[in-house]
């Protein structure tokens, strides 16, 4: 009997299938499933009546409270991973005592991932679907059909290479590395991925409207597979994916791909489409939040956000240039980030990418932000020809004070363009001195009046002779003093090094005696020649 809101906890571990859920207790597989609830570990045990609840970061016995709270608000089942040996029996009577099903997530597994899948499977089980005959049917739905049609194993990725659906198989022993690690990641692994760019597999899906076979590798746990992008015209909006089992794939197997593409592709604009108003809307009230043109109420109110729980943000610079990098570099923040924050909100500002991050946990790391920013880097680098830099901003403790955030990682950014910071990932606390400096040399750019008129004179004549009496003084009090080191810096006799020094004072009349002359020399002469 089809449920008359939601869809069984049955169907909903069929659409999952292995390697991703397995079910340790179930009083009742009809029981109906209506919607999902991510409970963090610092958040009270809680859940709506038909929820699934994902209880991320919850170890063990520490599971037990939050079994015996959603059997008292009647959810549906709990998934916990890993489940270590000794808990496994207290846990299956606490949710046999509940009423509750029991799932455990393999620990591979990103909850992100199983919270989008079972969202979508939600969705495609919903009485308000559009109409399979007019629509097409589900995404898992049309993944189901075209691994018969091929006689494959089907998954369905978006541009980012994240699963929105997959076929299931009768026969897991069907499925190779690369389709059982994308499944457990959500992504593709990155030594398969840059396998597949060597090969030039991405290449030829960006500038194909074809069918691109990729032959079996044993070597690498590779089976034969055939891959066609979605797109909507010039648009790529995702991949289809069929993998060839334990039988080879039918004779007409590309035409049923291409086929399932252009049928993909509706599903897909259409999902865009319902979620682009809401999205501008959304992205508007952020970039005026964190712009400081608007308070937070508005955004707050939009989202049903707590205001009164800390924030962050994080800032990441596009890679130059248009076209699918920028397209792939949102889509890979956005991916990453509602990975790790159910909240996040991801807002592009010219040519930089802001990530706010709502309600926080209270005391939470910077380390652990760091971290965050890294992986969204790390991740990026396997899909983009050019590094994403990020810098992370301050926790502040509410969000009203979410755009002091956003200035410190734009500080951050603004220290990385100009090349002063080559590590990927920053935070002020790490590059204070380097953001301190460019800020510095910034004022005096801006500033000719407050320069010396003396230190500037000293520099076109360089410019005009093609001397090196200013480098040689630069190296010189970098170098404390040291004539032997600025020497070995400049390649020259040390001597040359104490001419030069000698002649610049002549010259300018500067005297390098002086602590005040020798730190305004020390930025000065750092500016840009084109400055100067």
């Amino acid at each position: 009997m089809e449920p008359a809101d939601g869809i069984s906890l049955r169907q909903l571990l069929m659409s999952l299938g292995e390697p991703l859920a397995e079910l340790q207790y179930a009083p009742d597989l009809d029981a109906v499933v209506r919607g999902i609830t991510l409970l963090d570990p610092e958040d009270p045990p809680a859940a709506r009546p038909g929820d699934l609840v994902l209880a991320l970061g919850v170890r063990g016995r520490a599971a037990l409270p939050v079994l015996r709270a959603a059997g008292r608000d009647r959810a549906a089942a709990v998934a916990l991973k890993p489940v270590p040996a000794g808990s496994q029996e207290a846990l299956r009577t606490a949710a046999e005592e509940a009423g509750v099903a029991l799932l455990t997530v393999r620990p591979e597994a990103h909850w992100g991932h199983l919270d989008a899948l079972v969202r979508a499977a939600l969705a495609a089980g919903s009485p308000a679907r559009p109409d399979p005959e007019s629509e097409g049917g589900d995404l898992f739905g049309l993944a189901q059909t075209t691994a018969v049609l091929t006689g494959g194993i089907v998954s369905i990725e978006d541009s980012a290479n994240r699963i929105l659906a997959y076929s299931r198989s009768a026969d897991s022993d069907e499925a190779d590395d690369l389709r059982r690690l994308t499944i457990l990641g959500w992504q593709g692994p990155e030594p398969y991925l840059s396998k597949l760019r060597e090969w030039g597999v991405f290449q030829r899906l960006r500038t194909l409207d074809a069918v691109v076979a990729i032959d079996a590798h044993p070597e690498l746990g590779l089976r034969r597979r055939l891959v066609v992008a979605i797109r909507s015209g010039e648009r790529q909006l995702g991949t289809i994916w069929v993998q060839e089992g334990s039988h080879p794939l039918a004779e007409r197997a590309d035409r049923a791909l291409l086929g399932a593409a252009r049928v993909a592709a509706l599903h897909l604009v259409r999902r865009r489409s319902e979620l682009s108003a809401d999205l501008r809307l959304t992205r508007t009230l952020l970039a005026g939040l964190l712009d400081g043109a608007a308070g937070p109420q508005s955004l707050a109110g939009h989202l049903s956000m707590d205001v009164r729980r800390p924030a962050a943000v994080l800032g990441f610079a596009l890679p130059l240039g248009t076209g699918p990098t920028r397209s792939e570099a949102l889509d890979v923040i956005s991916v990453h980030a509602a990975a790790r924050h159910r909240s996040a909100l991801v807002a592009p500002v010219g040519d930089r990418v802001y990530v706010l991050l709502p309600e926080l946990p209270r005391g939470i790391s910077p380390e652990v932000l760091r971290g965050w920013a890294q992986e969204v880097s790390d991740a990026a680098g396997g899909h983009l020809t050019a590094p994403l830099r990020g810098a992370v901003g301050r926790v502040v403790p509410t969000l009203a004070a979410a755009p002091a955030s956003r200035a410190e990682a734009d500080r951050v950014l603004d220290a990385m363009a100009s090349g002063r910071i080559t590590a990927a990932v920053a935070a002020l606390p790490d590059v204070r001195a380097e953001v301190l400096l460019g800020e510095l040399l910034a004022l005096l750019a801006a500033n000719p009046e407050v320069r010396d008129p003396r230190l500037t004179a000293l520099v076109a004549q360089d410019t005009k002779q093609g001397g090196q009496l200013a480098a040689s003084v630069l190296a010189w009090l970098d170098h404390l003093g040291d004539v032997r080191e600025a020497a070995d810096e400049l390649h020259v006799h040390p001597n040359t090094v104490r001419y030069r020094i000698r002649r610049a004072e002549q010259l300018t009349g500067i005297d390098l005696r002086s602590p005040e002359q020798r730190l305004l020399a020390m930025l000065q002469l750092r500016l840009p020649r084109t400055e100067e």
